[in-house]
């Protein structure tokens, strides 16, 4: 057993993960960034939930691009197929749920 404070986890680089588990083919992951991540799709569903901070994430379809605000406790989830990319607004600490070896 551990306990995990997400608020003190600092990454020596931006989109730094703790890996917290596996379970099965899914990753659960603690992540530090202030910058920018990448525009991707995911071969699988993903679950993003802000920890601490604030991260506007990007998404990309037919109707164009929208840009979500999320703030801490503010969950976002892609199925596999969703274009999308996050970007903190200042530093975020973000719990990502997602395939193993996914993007």
């Amino acid at each position: 057993m551990r306990i995990i404070r997400a608020r003190d986890f600092t990454g020596d680089r931006p989109w730094a993960a703790l890996d917290i588990e596996r379970l099965d083919d899914a990753t659960v992951r603690l992540h530090w960034t202030d910058q920018p991540y990448i525009w991707h799709v995911n071969d699988g569903p993903e679950v993003f939930a802000v920890l601490d901070g604030t991260v506007d994430m990007k998404t990309r379809d037919g109707d164009g691009e929208r840009v979500w605000r999320l703030e801490a406790g503010d969950l976002f989830h892609a199925q596999a197929g969703d274009e999308h990319v996050a970007h903190p607004v200042g530093p975020a600490r973000i719990l990502v749920i997602e395939r193993a070896g996914s993007v």
